[in-house]
């Protein structure tokens, strides 16, 4: 590798990597080929939380670093995260198989390498495909959070607000796709005129708009996510009874051509992870740490809404312990306001074949802090499991670019199989809690019975005239504003200080509702 530092930098490059606290180990400074195991490229533990971005061409080993990171983030027991879009992350799970291969790198980097499984929970989304369901209601997205999944303006935002406030009111629990599809049809119908005009008028045309965008979110997947029960977040912050973090791996490969559902998924994670975690600053090793491969699905197609959101996790969240890595081919695949807030990186190799990949090589290299090295020459040079390495100090200064030869993970560099994988899942004590789906009565059944009620039985207008009276309670008021005040939940709420109120019933910049525990 020409244009590299000298020996005297390597040892200088060393010094910038040599953290008092507790470090995950990477790899050795490389140099002219030859990694020196005496220099060792680390990231400390408590700014793990700044996240990071792992990057680089097909076959370049990016898979193997978030595995590496992973096992030893569980190893400090520290509870990981991994979206696993082709199913190959599934053998942190097992102890790896020793090889010449592998004694071979170990003994390049000095490390000391023996085979170990993580402790891991298989999950998939609403149950398609291999792992322990999970799903959420429609009421825990909550009107705005599903008003960006489905790209809808601010009037038919506002309309879906309406919606599930009529709903609230009037006991029509929301918690599948159906039971949203029943109410606003209901509102739309001959039936619901009247009780339309309570909730201040839905139009045909916003409610066709809405139901096209629910139909289409149907028929990616998600209505098998939307439903119940409902998977608490908590679970991801689970360590073993070792004390080592428990790795959650999301299988993702039977939906990995819906990157619609995976998104909607990723959204409400996020937002009801940081509703339900306190803020805690900067800790000596965060609560959590996200690893999300194939980053480029993530944010394909994605809407402005959308990946305004994100940016906006990724700044906030890190306060709540939590960081985010994203993996993935090219920085390019990140938004530009998402990529400043990654504080950690490690780029393996690129390709510059074409005038674009030219491009984008230039691109990465002027995102890099100065050095010796010619990134240029060394970023198109790298081998597999070979990286430039920068992150922050633990005072959140950049450490020097080190090109580095990475270690080998200690669990199995494959996937398991999937008898494995399944005996996993079943042996989990979270597949009785979640695995068969509940279909409680709620909007759907509920409105499908009304409908079948004979019109004679349907009240009629209350007779004889009705003067207002100020000393009477509102319940008799009608419409929307009158079962609300009459509800005697809402009365107690009414009755306290406000913060109670604010607290359950109000929603979040990301568009969720507190999770009812």
């Amino acid at each position: 590798m020409s244009s590299a530092p000298t020996p005297s930098a390597v040892r200088e490059i060393a010094d910038g990597y040599a953290f008092t606290g507790p470090a995950l180990d990477l790899g050795a400074v490389l140099l002219d080929g030859t990694a020196h195991r005496d220099a060792q490229v680390r990231v400390p533990l408590g700014v793990l939380n700044r996240h990071g971005l792992v990057a680089g061409a097909t076959g370049t080993g990016k898979t193997k670093t978030l595995q590496l990171i992973a096992e030893q983030l569980s190893e400090q027991g520290v509870p990981v995260f991994l979206a696993d879009v082709k199913g190959d992350v599934s053998g942190v799970a097992a102890p790896g198989v020793p090889s010449e291969r592998t004694g071979a790198r170990a003994a390049e980097v000095g490390q000391d390498w023996t085979p170990q499984g993580c402790p891991v929970e298989f999950y998939s989304l609403g149950g398609q495909g291999a792992g322990i369901p999970i799903r959420a209601t429609v009421t825990s997205f909550g009107p705005l959070l599903l008003a960006k999944v489905l790209d809808l303006n601010e009037t038919q935002e506002s309309s879906l607000s309406l919606v599930f406030h009529y709903a609230d009111a009037k006991g029509l629990e929301l918690y599948d796709l159906k039971d949203l599809t029943a109410v606003i049809a209901f509102l739309t119908s001959p039936g619901g005129k009247e009780e339309l005009r309570t909730i201040g008028g839905l139009s045909a045309a916003t409610a066709g708009v809405i139901l096209r965008g629910l139909t289409v979110l149907e028929n990616e997947g998600a209505g098998a996510f939307f439903g119940e029960p409902e998977f608490d977040t908590a679970e991801l912050l689970r360590t073993a009874p070792d004390g080592r973090g428990v790795v959650s791996v999301l299988e993702l490969p039977a939906v990995q051509d819906r990157p619609r559902l995976f998104s909607t998924f990723l959204m409400w994670l996020l937002a009801d992870l940081y509703q339900e975690l306190p803020e805690v600053g900067d800790l000596d090793r965060p609560k959590l740490v996200f690893f999300f491969d194939e980053a480029h699905l993530l944010f394909k197609g994605a809407s402005k809404a959308f990946l305004e959101a994100i940016t906006q996790t990724v700044r906030l969240i890190r306060s709540k312990a939590v960081g985010i890595f994203f993996v993935t081919q090219s920085p390019r695949d990140v938004p530009s306001d998402v990529l400043a807030q990654l504080g950690n990186r490690v780029q393996h190799a690129l390709r510059a074949f074409t005038p674009d990949d030219a491009k984008a090589l230039k691109a990465t290299v002027s995102t890099f802090p100065r050095s010796s090295y010619d990134l240029g020459e060394v970023l198109t040079s790298l081998g597999t499991g070979e990286a430039v390495v920068t992150v922050l100090s633990e005072k959140g200064a950049p450490t020097p670019v080190a090109a580095t030869r990475l270690r080998a993970p200690r669990s199995l560099m494959g996937p398991i199989d999937a008898g494995a994988l399944q005996a996993a899942v079943d042996a989990s004590p979270l597949t009785a809690r979640y695995r068969d789906a509940v279909d409680r009565e709620s909007a759907y059944e509920k409105l499908a019975a009304r409908a079948a009620r004979p019109p004679a039985v349907e009240p009629g207008p209350a007779p004889g005239p009705r003067e207002p009276a100020e000393q009477e309670e509102p319940a008799g008021a009608g419409g929307l504003l009158g079962s609300l005040l009459s509800n005697p939940t809402v009365k107690s709420f009414a009755r306290s200080a406000g913060r109670q109120l604010g607290q359950e019933i109000s929603r979040s910049l990301f568009g969720t509702s507190r999770r009812r525990r």
